[in-house]
């Protein structure tokens, strides 16, 4: 017991050392300090129950224990695993022998992965893990105290173009500075987390009112305005900052963090450097809705999502030209759910491009059913997303869906916003025109309603001009209106484009696009979107100026 590595203690029944190893007296004191009860002169406070209700266990089995307590040292306290054992002295009374191993090394391994599960690795602060923790406890202290809290999401405007500029080594630095900053910003009393990216959020208890969120967002934005250093560049990014209040907004942590963040997107939409309180106008479903975009994944394994197909008709003869291919969502319980409900969602978790190259295979492989039934050639015209867009296999998928139909690509129309071939304009030239090789025609939506930028109209391989709704919707009797579609005809008609008008649900519409030129029409008058067997039976009609078969009008019912 002298020699041995481990420490080595010998108790009597009261606990008062009788003996302890030369290991034991070099690592906790002097010998003449090693001295009297082990448990109260040489055991972490906290740790001392635990030892006793050890050697109670021991003395009353007679079978070995191991507990895990902090022995103290001069300088700190070191973990041990003790392992107790209880024997019969000379005398035949009972003592404890007491062998302990350092397990210092391990508690340190096992804090710094604790550590690492709950914290950012970059700025050390904690995760959205700890986030979520830190705001269950500042809820249950507000039920108590009956006082509100703000969750603040601070996002740094501008930040991507530091990374793509100047590197990742850059952006890390300045996101390391930005949360030092944003730290000693706050109160010690607050939690501060970064939740992704160039995202943070705080928590910031008791602060509830407008004054009140007004004076530490105020210093939140300030705090960012000032430029950052870093090697020989000087960095300016600011925030724009979005508030969630409890429990006005929102009572459990998913939804006041979602509502914030839905705040803060409204802040950088609205000129930046600035802050919003969240309201219900500034956002569409605002909980982003965790539990729809779960049931998203198990939708795609289960095939749940459909596509329906709206017709698309000359304006002159009424007869069917194309479809335009809509998708939707057959929820198990929640029945048909709304595309403006999904999509966003499938753009923020990258679902789309799975869903958007299915999309285009399966209407692409439909059309050449649709053709059979007719027996004439058709067009099929596909959306594609700006996620989808900025894809770098987005060509593969086109070729993919050409080669697997047997489609030729002039009869493929892949509807692109204004705003998404804005975003980046040297890309979407790229992709645009290498579409063009595959002879795929391009057709912008909802013209008029984005960017409105005519330079694109002559830069990129258009095709086809699609005439929003709303400036149908009020035809003929909108002077304004009937004055910008009479603008795009004629521009149409100088660039060799083709058009056509959406929304159009009356004859009176109809007519009057048609008396002014408009190839084709898309709306309720000629058909809402319909299932593909639907479809099929409206393609059987020589023309829609015919009474529409009983399937088709319950459609339209």
């Amino acid at each position: 017991m002298e020699e041995a590595g481990d420490v080595v203690f010998r108790l009597n029944q009261p606990g008062q050392l009788l003996f302890a190893s030369k290991r034991a007296v070099a690592l906790l004191a002097s010998p003449h300090d090693l001295h009297g009860d082990l448990l109260t002169a040489h055991v972490a406070a906290a740790d001392q129950p635990a030892l006793k209700a050890a050697l109670a266990e021991v003395l009353q089995s007679l079978a070995p224990s191991l507990v895990e307590v902090r022995l103290k040292t001069p300088e700190h306290e070191v973990w041990f695993e003790l392992r107790v054992s209880c024997f019969l002295n000379l005398e035949q009374a009972p003592e404890f022998l007491v062998v302990g191993r350092d397990m210092s090394v391990q508690h340190a391994t096992e804090e710094r992965l604790r550590h690492m599960a709950t914290h950012d690795g970059l700025t050390e602060l904690p995760n959205r893990l700890l986030l979520s923790d830190r705001i269950r406890m500042v809820i249950a202290n507000a039920r108590r105290s009956g006082q509100g809290f703000a969750v603040a999401t601070v996002g740094l405007d501008g930040f991507k173009k530091v990374n793509d500029g100047l590197g990742h080594p850059v952006g890390d630095a300045v996101l390391r500075m930005a949360a030092a900053r944003l730290r000693k910003t706050l109160r010690d009393s607050d939690t501060l987390a970064r939740v992704g990216g160039d995202e943070f959020v705080a928590v910031l208890p008791g602060t509830s009112t407008e004054a009140q969120i007004k004076l530490v967002t105020g210093r939140l934005i300030a705090t960012l305005q000032s430029p950052f250093e870093v090697d020989s560049h000087t960095i300016y990014v600011g925030a724009s900052v979005g508030v969630s209040v409890y429990p006005h907004h929102a009572e459990d942590e998913v939804r006041l963090v979602a509502l914030a963040d839905a705040a803060m997107s409204r802040a950088k939409e609205t000129g930046k450097a600035r802050c919003v309180v969240y309201s219900p106008k500034h956002s569409g479903p605002p909980e982003h809705d965790i539990s729809l975009e779960a049931a998203m994944f198990q939708a795609v394994r289960e095939g749940e999502f459909l596509l329906y197909y709206q017709p698309i008709v000359d304006a002159r003869t009424r007869e069917i030209q194309g479809f335009e291919t809509l998708m939707r969502w057959k929820h198990p319980t929640l029945g048909m759910v709304p595309p403006a409900r999904f999509i966003p969602i499938a753009e923020t978790n990258g679902l789309i491009n799975l869903l958007g190259a299915w999309a285009l295979k399966a209407a692409s492989v439909q059309l050449k059913q649709f053709e059979e039934v007719c027996k004439r050639r058709l067009y099929i015209s596909v959306n594609i997303s700006p996620r989808q867009f900025r894809n770098d296999k987005f060509l593969d998928v086109l070729d993919d869906a050409l080669a697997f139909s047997g489609l030729s690509g002039e009869q493929l129309v892949l509807e692109i916003t204004e705003g998404t071939l804005m975003v980046d304009p040297v890309h979407a030239e790229t992709i645009l025109s290498k579409m063009a090789l595959r002879k795929a025609r391009i057709a912008i939506d909802d013209f008029g309603t984005g960017y409105s930028s005519l330079a694109y109209l002559k830069r990129f391989p258009i095709s086809v001009l699609k005439i929003d709704r709303t400036f149908i919707r009020d035809l003929p009797g909108s002077q304004k209106d009937g004055a910008i579609c009479n603008a795009v005809l004629d521009l149409a008609k100088h660039l060799d484009l083709s058009v056509v008008a959406e929304g159009v649900e009356t004859e009176e519409q109809l007519r009057y696009l048609d008396d002014r030129g408009c190839q084709y029409i898309q709306g309720y008058l000629t058909g809402k979107p319909m299932p593909a067997n639907v479809a099929m039976t409206a393609l059987k009609e020589s023309t829609y100026a015919n009474l529409l078969p009983e399937e088709l009008r319950q459609v339209h019912q």
